[in-house]
């Protein structure tokens, strides 16, 4: 899931910039679709960037999460995806569904990559699910596009 619309109105820096009213809605509304599609996420995680980490908890509150099962890492700060792909390619075999929160182009960068649908824009609050079939995080490539819930979807 990529973070709510954020706001420049503050003198901080990229990593401190906080969500607008309107992303902290959006994350609301895509969590509360989410959450009908009654996925079960085993672990999430969230860039360090104050934008993502609001959104992540503000969508994990809403799917009524586990956060002992929940991490912000330095790596997920992250535009062009590299380091995204890294994270996700070392995660734990144990794990079968992630929930991620970070940046775009990361993140649309990913969904085309990893995803059969192409996507010209992941938005602000959007969440794309890859469904891969493999059994091992290091060897996923082509994946199936299950979910793209986008907030202009919705209102």
């Amino acid at each position: 899931m990529r973070h709510g619309k954020s706001s420049w109105e503050y003198g901080v820096s990229d990593k401190d910039r906080p969500l607008k009213e309107r992303g902290i809605n959006d994350a609301h509304l895509i969590a509360q679709k989410f959450k009908k599609e009654g996925v079960r996420i085993d672990f999430a995680y969230s860039s360090l960037g104050n934008r993502a980490l609001h959104t992540a908890i503000i969508a994990l509150r809403n799917l009524d999460h586990d956060f002992e099962k929940f991490r912000v890492t330095e790596n997920l700060y992250d535009f062009s995806g590299e380091s995204v792909q890294n994270h996700v390619k070392n995660l734990d075999d144990n794990l079968n569904t992630v929930m991620i929160f970070g940046h775009n182009h990361a993140f649309t960068s990913l969904a085309n990559l990893w995803g059969n649908q192409y996507i010209d824009n992941v938005p602000t609050s959007g969440l794309v699910q890859i469904e891969f079939s493999g059994r091992e995080w290091k060897s996923i490539s082509k994946g199936k596009t299950i979910l793209t819930l986008f907030p202009k979807h919705f209102k």
